[in-house]
């Protein structure tokens, strides 16, 4: 089984940085992409980023585009998200995700395993 572990949430103010870390563990998996989801409180679960590693394809929503960086190692399954300027509708829980089997479309998936989540709160 995989295990995906999400760290390097917490409260930050707004203008702040986090970096999110996600790493892979137990039965070792090939990934073909990795990505970012997250959900607010009240709302669905939204596409944040991600990397599709072969060909090195980044893909960002548009609400984080010019202040997130997604990167990560794909021999390692590790994944990161470093969040600069961020505001208080960055708020939410992130959770990490990769997927196995090819996808067209990054955003709708699909992926295979989701960590459990990390808690982003920013104050304003």
């Amino acid at each position: 089984q995989v295990q995906l572990v999400e760290s390097g949430g917490g409260l930050v103010q707004a203008g702040g940085s986090l970096r999110l870390s996600c790493a892979a563990s137990g039965r070792t998996f090939k990934s073909y992409a990795m990505g970012w989801f997250r959900q607010a409180p009240g709302k669905e679960r939204e596409f944040v980023a991600a990397i599709r590693w072969s060909g090195g394809n980044i893909y960002y929503a548009d609400s984080v585009k010019g202040r997130f960086t997604i990167s990560g190692d794909n021999a390692k399954n590790t994944v990161y998200l470093q969040m600069n300027s961020l505001k208080p509708e960055d708020t939410a829980v992130y959770y990490c995700a990769g997927g196995q089997r090819p996808m067209y479309d990054l955003v709708a998936g699909p992926y295979d395993y989701w960590g459990q989540g990390t808690q982003v709160t920013v104050s304003s």
